[in-house]
């Protein structure tokens, strides 16, 4: 189980968002969210359609700015730095959609993710064989996230949940601070969900975690809290156990079985 004992609950955030809100034309897909986040924590970012999970990581990340309020992360504000800016800062993240190189090996996206953090923006990539220490790094990180038998495989013949455990392990290529995964367990059987949340659950506590998951089984075990959105707004935050006790989250999203995101 997760350690909640190892959460540092007393240091500064390493996100803090005060006021965020985000608009497309007249619609609100975020209104006024506060959120604290500490270093090496655990966080499930769950709602259910429409909840506005997805736009606020896209705001967090940096892959849009928001239309009010600030967001801070490492103690900075970056409300208008872009998005490659803080993944230079140590801010890492997957998608809903898997944006994977299909076309090439597992071993080269791995060695991709490596070298991409480290060498600046939109620059002509060699897969050079002969660099040592990032293929080094490709080949461990394979083996982190249960692919170290697949490094030669062409990433188009993995199966879903192992293009999802490589989504993973490129997320942690950059030795990121901060992963945000959006829906890691989307679309994986039984089995590959236990996979994924051992995987999950087996992270470094020098990476601080935020997820967004449908799966509620994966969500509240993996998270040390839990941040419940609904109509774009944060409607309630606790732990696991509290979230499972509470009357308005059963009401509306645990007696339900449709349970997607947006």
């Amino acid at each position: 189980m997760t350690d909640v004992a190892a959460q540092p609950q007393s240091a500064e955030p390493i996100v803090r968002l005060r006021g965020v809100g985000r608009r497309f034309g007249g619609v609100h897909a975020v209104r006024d969210v506060d959120l604290d986040v500490v270093p090496g924590e655990r966080r499930a970012l769950l709602g259910p359609n429409g909840a506005g999970k997805t736009t606020l990581f896209n705001v967090i990340s940096g892959e849009f700015p928001p239309t009010g309020g600030k967001v801070e992360l490492f103690g900075q504000d970056v409300t208008r730095m872009p998005a490659r800016r803080r993944a230079k800062l140590g801010l890492t993240r997957t998608f809903q959609t898997s944006r994977l190189f299909l076309g090439l090996t597992v071993e080269d996206n791995l060695y991709l993710a490596a070298l991409g953090p480290r060498h600046g923006h939109l620059r002509p990539v060699r897969l050079d064989r002969r660099d040592g220490p990032l293929r080094e790094r490709a080949r461990e990180l394979a083996e982190r996230v249960g692919l170290k038998d697949q490094l030669g495989t062409v990433v188009g013949s993995l199966s879903h949940g192992e293009q999802r455990q490589l989504e993973v392990g490129m997320a942690r290529a950059g030795e990121p601070k901060i992963m945000m995964l959006d829906e890691p367990a989307a679309g994986l059987s039984r089995g590959e969900r236990v996979m994924l949340t051992d995987l999950l659950l087996g992270l470094d506590r020098s990476i601080t975690l935020i997820v967004i998951e449908h799966d509620m089984d994966v969500a509240l075990r993996v998270a040390e809290r839990v941040t419940m959105m609904h109509d774009g707004r944060v409607i309630v935050e606790g732990t696991p156990a509290e979230i499972r006790a509470n009357q308005l989250v059963h009401d509306l999203y645990l007696g339900s079985s449709h349970y997607a995101d947006e």
